[in-house]
């Protein structure tokens, strides 16, 4: 715990998949005969600061997590949430569905994350109301109008590729969540930063990968097997 707060960890899996390109989640693809859900929740399950998660999923997907929830038989209470037609509606309803201080939020699609990530944010709430991992860019990164005619040039020391876990003040971020409900974001930081609250960006690592495609299961495949 932090300053005696409450920390609840919430795990995304009820995405459609598109990109995918496959009728199956990729959260329940096997990584070393391991399903990609699985290495979130054990990382979860194993840190002290954590003390119980929640899984968002699809109403016709619960009987899959339930059998994986069974198989890897975790220490924590873990609660089962429908997700929504969104990333935006999954995780107001897991917020929603709790009374803990604090809400540490992961793409259940990264399984690479690792402890640290997880430890690292909830400390940093001790001084900010979100904090979020990253990686510095790597690449010029250019922004461009409706015509793809570039009108700005970022300083690739201060561009961050933005990655998950994000950690949050549970009542501010449900406060945004209302406020800006009608704001498509892809991340719950834009909340936020939309209301004037500072984002903390801490370090994390480039295997930090999201599942997307194929071929990103390829290589998380890979790096596990390293």
């Amino acid at each position: 715990m932090i300053d005696e707060r409450g920390v609840a960890a919430i795990v995304l899996a009820a995405g459609d998949s598109r990109r995918y390109g496959k009728s199956r989640n990729k959260n329940f693809e096997l990584i070393n005969g391991k399903e990609v859900l699985a290495y979130s929740l054990n990382v979860f399950d194993k840190n002290g600061y954590v003390d119980d998660i929640i899984v968002t999923i699809k109403n016709d997907e619960v009987y899959l997590l339930e059998k994986l929830l069974q198989e890897l038989n975790l220490s924590k209470n873990v609660y089962v949430v429908i997700g929504g037609n969104t990333r935006q509606e999954s995780v107001y309803n897991a917020i929603s569905d709790t009374n803990r201080d604090i809400v540490i939020i992961h793409d259940g699609a990264r399984p690479l994350i690792r402890d640290s990530y997880v430890s690292n944010c909830i400390e940093e709430m001790r001084y900010f109301k979100g904090v979020t991992v990253g990686v510095k860019s790597k690449d010029t990164v250019k922004i461009t109008n409706d015509n793809n005619l570039v009108v700005n040039t970022t300083n690739r020391n201060n561009t961050w590729i933005v990655q998950t876990p994000q950690c949050f003040d549970r009542e501010i971020l449900l406060s945004m969540h209302n406020e800006y409900k009608n704001d498509l974001v892809t991340d719950d930081c834009s909340l936020l930063e939309k209301g004037g609250y500072d984002i903390k960006m801490i370090d994390s690592d480039y295997t930090n990968i999201k599942i997307t495609t194929h071929e990103d299961l390829d290589i998380v495949k890979k790096l596990v097997k390293k």
